[in-house]
């Protein structure tokens, strides 16, 4: 199986390739459109402001390549909201794949959430960090609250995205990402 990450500047993509191999999968680091439309499943990661990384997208071509993807996408924290029709952070048009917008929380609590978090809907821990969140949409699979009730993960057609970084998120994280891998999708 040939597992994809996009790679275009936007933070996490080496602990996330070592969290494949921890399993014995080695994923390739590309932004290459060929190789991405090669892969058999694709991840999207992303640490960091939306409206640079949607800069860097245009720029390479992305920004119309992943929305037309066919293979299993996985987003993950930025690669999830660039997902999204727009960002608060830098009132940045994104992907579109999801018609939300992504919000700033409000500060009645600390932000960014960083740290660990249950997830409503199991009793799963992952570990998040960030001040912007989707939310809660009929395409939600998992919730999570901190401030307000927030998308967890999303997913619509093939595309499947989660706010907290399973590659950071222990044995709870790399079943997650062993569970996409392995997923039959249609």
């Amino acid at each position: 199986m040939k597992v994809v990450i996009i790679d275009y500047g936007a933070g996490n993509t080496r602990s996330v390739q070592f969290a494949f191999q921890r399993f014995g999968i080695t994923p390739v680091l590309s932004f290459d459109k060929p190789e991405i439309l090669s892969a058999d499943k694709i991840i999207f990661p992303g640490v960091g402001h939306a409206k640079a990384a949607m800069d860097v997208l245009k720029e390479k071509g992305l920004d119309v390549l992943i929305p037309q993807l066919k293979q299993p996408v996985l987003g993950i924290c930025l690669g999830m909201q660039l997902m999204c029709r727009f960002s608060e952070e830098g009132d940045t048009y994104c992907l579109g794949i999801l018609n939300e917008t992504v919000r700033l929380f409000e500060p009645k609590l600390k932000v960014p959430h960083i740290g660990w978090n249950k997830t409503n809907d199991s009793d799963n821990w992952y570990y998040f960090v960030h001040s912007y969140y989707v939310p809660q949409n009929k395409f939600t699979t998992l919730s999570c609250n901190y401030i307000t009730e927030f998308s967890a993960a999303f997913r619509k057609d093939n595309f499947y995205a989660v706010q907290f970084h399973p590659e950071k998120s222990g044995k709870t994280g790399e079943e997650f990402l062993r569970k996409f891998i392995e997923a039959k999708w249609k």
